[in-house]
């Protein structure tokens, strides 16, 4: 069954004018992961250091694979520009409403 997932972040205000570019080059290589069916990044109209981003993937197992991998080898600069804690959700679907 398909996920989406909600990365919820806060860049460092002295980050925020790297942060297009870390983006940028994190999101070319999650796109790029097996079973990523996309992301989009939204960033707040009324906070510009505050941003989500909208992921999709194939299945739970593709993105547990990718949380893994960012975990590991995959790790990413994104951390370097981040304040605080970014929060995950994911969901699925709801076939029966």
């Amino acid at each position: 069954m398909p996920i989406t997932a909600f990365l919820d972040i806060h860049v460092k205000p002295e980050s925020l004018a790297q942060s297009a570019t870390v983006l940028h080059d994190t999101l070319l290589v999650t796109r790029a992961f097996d079973g990523c069916l996309g992301v989009d990044v939204l960033v707040d109209a009324e906070d510009p250091t505050h941003f989500v981003l909208v992921e999709k993937w194939i299945s739970m197992e593709h993105d547990t694979a990718y949380r893994a991998f960012r975990a590991g080898p995959g790790k990413s600069s994104l951390g370097s520009i981040v304040s605080g804690t970014p929060v995950l959700t994911k969901y699925e679907i709801a076939t029966d409403i």
